[in-house]
């Protein structure tokens, strides 16, 4: 925490100056990771060179932000949104009664678009429990901020984010995030199976709610974030509501490749889930 708060009030250029080099140094002592990154760009057909070496740096940026986002107070984060694009279409939503979904892939600074959201209307934010017991609290100090709510992802915190939607407030949580045994199926993602949550298909289906996609992109040089909203795409025929989710999210990817977490190792199969299907 001490050092986090060294570096919390440094400026956002050099935060992210720094992240490239971390987001290096991770790339070359870590062989997994480095296969991961590799082989996902690979599948998804984003294997030229020189936009590999920007996921590289933006894998850092991503880590070395947090300190400003956690820490600053919530008007200084929320005011490093320079921009914004589809807000109208939210507003319009809530005007006509509608609940708020924001899925916000690992995609740019994911931390920013909650925050922001926090400023319009109160949001309750599904979150996985990190690996390390210490980093929890450290997380949660850092999100929980006025009319954020942060619930975990159990059985109790998908209770609570459903009283949310009916009470016409806001949800946002992580849709590609790998969820546990029983909670997701195998959909394609980028050409390979994926294990794919349901409940954001599942929520995004409901009368009552509107569902956005949310992308928060870095700005050149530490300029601050640009922040894009968009409605959830419309199914095709036949389609399965975690592959409309999963498409929506590859058209996403698209308008800025480099700020995906490439890393992630979004195609592992939790323990106890169903195989890969033929």
């Amino acid at each position: 925490m001490r050092l986090l708060r060294l570096l919390a009030p440094l400026p956002l250029a050099a935060l992210h100056r720094l992240g490239s080099v971390l987001g290096w140094l991770i790339y070359g002592i870590s062989p997994t990771y480095r296969r991961h990154l590799r082989e996902n760009l690979a599948a998804a057909r984003y294997d030229d060179a020189r936009l590999r070496r920007r996921a590289i740096a933006a894998a850092g940026q991503l880590v070395m932000e947090l300190p400003a986002l956690w820490l600053r107070p919530h008007e200084q984060v929320v005011a490093l949104v320079k921009e914004i694009h589809g807000d109208d279409a939210v507003l319009a939503a809530q005007r006509a009664g509608k609940a708020i979904l924001f899925l916000t892939p690992h995609m740019g600074a994911f931390e920013v678009a909650a925050q922001y959201a926090a400023s319009r209307l109160p949001i309750t934010v599904l979150y996985r429990r990190p690996k390390l017991g210490w980093l929890e609290p450290l997380m949660r100090a850092g999100r929980e901020r006025a009319n954020v709510r942060l619930v975990p992802a159990d059985l109790g915190g998908v209770r609570e984010v459903f009283k949310a939607l009916e009470r016409g407030e806001a949800v946002g949580f992580l849709p590609d995030q790998v969820p546990g045994a029983g909670e997701g199926e195998w959909s394609e993602f980028f050409g390979r199976p994926a294990y794919t949550m349901t409940l954001a298909a599942k929520l995004a289906a409901r009368d009552n709610v509107a569902c956005f996609l949310a992308f928060a992109r870095r700005l050149p040089r530490g300029a601050g974030y640009s922040l894009l909203v968009q409605p959830l795409v419309s199914a095709r025929a036949g389609e399965s509501a975690t592959r409309r989710l999963n498409r929506a999210l590859e058209e996403l990817v698209a308008l800025c490749p480099e700020q995906y977490l490439w890393g992630y190792n979004r195609y592992k199969a939790p323990k106890g889930a169903k195989p890969v299907p033929a």
